[in-house]
């Protein structure tokens, strides 16, 4: 279970906000403790921002980029090739797009390039004599090849929200709301977020109102969704807003993935993080992320569909491609790596690097450990990491950083280069690190349930209740319940999907006159015992399942337990 909040707290806001005791509970877990508070969750406004002037750096960028406007210079927009470094530079091109024609977008390609600012990239900005340049979602630790483009005469602005290294870049201005000077209240936006904060600003200085800002927000939804950054705060704000706006009137571009994601109703958080953002991702991995930003900019509905079912097909590859590398590198483990390791490096050289990250996190399913893949790329070997639940997988690359060439990352993703001469020495260094940091607890996957609840409990309010608390992620999860002694009725057992690999029934229980939908993904295995009745405990998420416009709850299980 979830750490339960102070019996008092709960007592009180059910009192204030007139709710259920299992709400009140529910809404204490996220840190709610008082009427204000729930207001503010409940109904995200532009009036919950901050002054964007707050963030260190804003203001004399937002000077910058008013002179390239009056002067009409030529602006270069620069980011990551990952859906927050794609939506932030298509959400700074068409903004500065209504002042200026002198604007030319830049991605880094995934394979020569590799992540973040290149040399590549910045010889091309000097080599097209662009007087600024934006770096999005990348250039806080790119210290060298950003001084280089800067004595070309090019004035940089960075604007990230990575963590900065030791000494920041020497260029013209830097926002980054996790730089230690920085005072921003807020330190946990992505870089479309931060992006935001900075045109809001522009517009703020140009004389235009808030309420003119809302047009933008659907693109930095995209993103903090994606980023997986916590759900709290002007994140949450800023999300809420944004999908809104992507389920009423969304930009060309993302329409075209709304109309290809055939979601009846209004998109969900849940349907942004495996309906869109993959086919956005797609791109980079399995061609140039350019691809992406050429269509979040487009304004022709006709030209945006065509080019979202191209990235379509590319997700279709790069499920492909990744599905065959997980396989292989379960193999490589099951050889190599002994099972009560506390860490897994894998390498092979031709694996897709688009699709390592995916892999890494598939890894963790079935062996739960901080994870690293690596392929080979331009004679350096290049890694994505991914981590488990509580355990920061970048400082513990960091601690090992003699060994790379080049890191960067979060908590819980990371990316890394470096000689192939150094592999082993990593491997022993970061599985002697991951040794010493991790703890216990972290080595075995566990499921955080919310609260128990009986059938009677779960109806159509609940659910009108858990989708006002919309939208989900990192500190706001989709709530976990738990529902004990029940059974399935045996007639609607069955077991589909091509391979009879999943479940479909129904759950009630003796002392219930109820019984809900049920689905369990990989539990096909679990039909012959469920159809003698025999009771359990079961552990789930609630969601609505839509079939020729009716609509009904089901139950979407994530572990079930007998009871006897």
């Amino acid at each position: 279970m979830r750490p339960l909040p102070k019996a008092s707290v709960v007592e009180e806001l059910r009192r204030e906000i007139n709710v259920r005791p299992f709400i009140a509970q529910l809404l204490a877990q996220r840190g709610i403790k008082s009427f204000d508070e729930a207001q503010t969750f409940f109904t995200p406004n532009l009036d919950q921002l901050h002054d964007p002037f707050l963030m260190a750096g804003l203001s004399e960028s937002v000077d910058r980029i008013l002179k390239a406007i009056e002067n009409q210079e030529r602006v270069l927009i620069y980011g990551d090739y990952d859906v927050d470094g794609t939506s932030s530079v298509a959400l700074i091109y068409r903004f500065l797009s209504r002042f200026s024609e002198n604007l030319e977008c830049y991605i880094p390609d995934r394979y020569s390039e590799g992540y973040g600012v290149s040399m590549t990239g910045m010889q091309f900005a000097a080599d097209n004599e662009f007087d600024l340049l934006i770096t999005l979602d990348c250039g806080i630790k790119a210290t060298e090849e950003l001084e280089w483009v800067t004595e070309q005469g090019i004035d940089v602005i960075v604007v990230d929200h990575h963590r900065p290294g030791r000494d920041l870049p020497k260029v013209y201005s830097v926002i980054d709301p996790k730089r230690p000077d920085c005072q921003y209240p807020f330190k946990e936006l992505c870089a479309a977020g931060v992006a935001f904060k900075l045109i809001q600003a522009v517009h703020q200085k140009q004389g235009g109102t808030l309420e003119e800002m809302d047009e933008w927000l659907d693109m930095v939804a995209v993103a903090t969704l994606s980023d997986i950054v916590p759900m709290t705060g002007e994140n949450r704000v800023l999300t809420a807003l944004g999908m809104r706006r992507l389920n009423t009137k969304p930009s060309p571009g993302l329409n075209a993935f709304v109309s290809l994601a055939k979601v009846e109703g209004n998109l969900n958080s849940i349907d942004i993080l495996f309906k869109v953002s993959p086919k956005i991702n797609a791109a980079g991995r399995m061609e140039h992320g350019r691809l992406a930003v050429d269509l979040l900019i487009e304004n022709d509905a006709y030209e945006a569909l065509e080019m979202a079912k191209v990235l379509e097909k590319h997700n279709t590859a790069r499920r492909e491609s990744d599905q065959l590398i997980t396989v292989e590198a379960l193999e490589q483990i099951e050889e190599q790596i002994a099972e009560d390791a506390y860490s897994t490096v894998v390498y092979r050289p031709d694996w897709h690097k688009g699709v390592i990250g995916i892999v890494a996190s598939r890894l963790i399913e079935r062996h739960y450990r901080p994870t690293i893949v690596l392929t080979e790329s331009n004679g350096l070997l290049a890694g994505s990491a991914r981590s488990v639940l509580g355990f920061d997988v970048y400082d513990a690359i960091n601690e090992c950083s003699e060994h790379l060439e080049q890191f960067g990352g979060h908590m819980y993703a990371a990316g890394m280069t470096m000689k192939p001469e150094k592999l082993d020495a990593f491997k022993r260094a970061f599985e002697r690190v991951v040794a010493e940091r991790i703890e216990e607890r972290q080595r075995t996957p566990e499921i955080e349930i919310d609260l128990e609840l009986d059938l009677e409990d779960i109806n159509i309010k609940l659910m009108n209740i858990l989708n006002r608390m919309e939208p989900y992620g990192p500190e706001n999860p989709v709530p976990v319940f738990c529902v004990r002694n029940v059974r399935a009725a045996e007639e609607s057992v069955q077991q589909i999907g091509k391979e009879g690999n999943h479940l479909k029934l129904k759950i009630g229980s003796k002392d219930s006159y109820r019984s809900l939908d049920a689905i369990g993904f990989g539990m096909g295995s679990l039909a012959g015992d469920l159809m003698t009745g025999r009771p359990f405990h079961v552990v789930f998420e609630l969601g609505v399942n839509s079939w020729r416009g009716t609509e009904t709850l089901q139950m979407m299980i994530k572990d079930l337990e007998w009871a006897d």
